[in-house]
């Protein structure tokens, strides 16, 4: 039987979900597989968001009941785990290094914002996910490969990986966030008036400062990069 609601991420066991093949209850097999559930529910979220992700929309997708979902997916949070794993799926993991582990550090989080803007619920979902499924692991030896030149200790690359990847997350979360607000020209109107408005107080010298020196390329990938390079350059491997 699935599990209750409130049995959260927490509950999901990493060896049954990705060292046990799914198999599904006895009697005819059924025509969907593990694979196309998760498939249906990445593109049901891609198009949708979270919120969308049910068991009984999946199930429609597949054209399945909801019961026969529940022996591949018992719950919507071994779902989530299985989403998060296939759609890193697409994260290259063979490609060559250069040895400079600051060039190549960059360009893993160029593939990873890449990943988050294709699949705009990624960044949400990597908050709450607990287990490192094959396709993670694969990008996450990719990621301890390029740190082998720093010398850091085991947990040192880890904690590396872990804080750039939560940079990306964080700021992708928020470059989409801005793009859906730049959509609406009177915000941005409105925006812009607040902002002039506070810096004309003189309550705010460091603001009205910060708002008359000359602007910098806002383009999203620019911004990013300059985000970026700011936190790898900055690394201390000492």
């Amino acid at each position: 039987m699935p599990r209750d609601k409130g049995a959260g991420a927490a509950g999901v066991d990493p060896e049954q979900l990705w060292l046990r093949p799914a198999e599904p209850r006895r009697g005819r097999r059924p025509s969907f597989s593990r694979e196309a559930i998760t498939a249906a529910a990445v593109a049901l979220a891609d198009a949708e968001g979270l919120e969308a992700v049910t068991m009984r929309r999946v199930a429609a997708r597949v054209g399945a009941g909801v019961m026969s979902l529940y022996s591949y997916a018992p719950d919507k949070e071994t779902l989530l785990e299985l989403m998060v794993d296939h759609v890193s799926g697409e994260l290259p993991t063979t490609r060559p290094l250069t040895g400079d582990w600051r060039a190549d550090l960059k360009a893993i989080a160029h593939l990873q914002r890449a990943l988050m803007l294709r699949h705009p619920w990624l960044p949400a979902a990597l908050s709450t996910r607990r287990t490192l499924g094959p396709n993670t692991l694969a990008f996450l030896e990719h990621a301890l490969a390029a740190l082998r030149p720093t010398g850091l200790d085991g947990a040192a690359k880890l904690e590396v990986f872990a804080q750039l990847t939560a940079f990306v997350a964080g700021h992708v979360g928020h470059e989409i966030a801005q793009a859906a607000a730049a959509r609406s020209p009177e915000r941005r109107a409105a925006e812009a008036r607040y902002l002039a408005a506070v810096a004309a107080d003189g309550r705010h010298p460091e603001l009205a400062e910060v708002l008359s020196a000359p602007g910098r390329s806002l383009t999203p990938e620019a911004t990013f990069t300059r985000f970026l390079n700011r936190l790898v350059d900055g690394l201390d491997t000492d």
